[in-house]
């Protein structure tokens, strides 16, 4: 496949809430911005680093769930 990609698959909007949660998320979360800083500079689109924050979002809502801890704020 050649061009920019499109995301389809999945729950509409489940996949919109999280794109927004990221993009707040990187924005203002301390551990997550330096995060997407590192790959907005290495020059990924804005659309990649987003999809990667949201992936890494979910990724710790499924450990909180797995444990059974409730968010608290971290620094970075």
């Amino acid at each position: 496949m050649r061009g920019k990609r499109a995301i389809a698959g999945g729950r509409r909007l489940l996949r919109h809430v999280m794109f927004q949660a990221a993009l707040v998320a990187s924005y203002h979360n301390p551990v997550l911005k330096v995060f997407s800083d590192r790959l907005r500079a290495a020059g990924k689109p804005h659309k990649v680093f987003i999809t990667a924050v949201a992936r890494k979002l979910i990724t710790i809502a499924n450990a909180m769930c797995k444990a059974r801890q409730k968010w608290t704020a971290q620094t970075a």
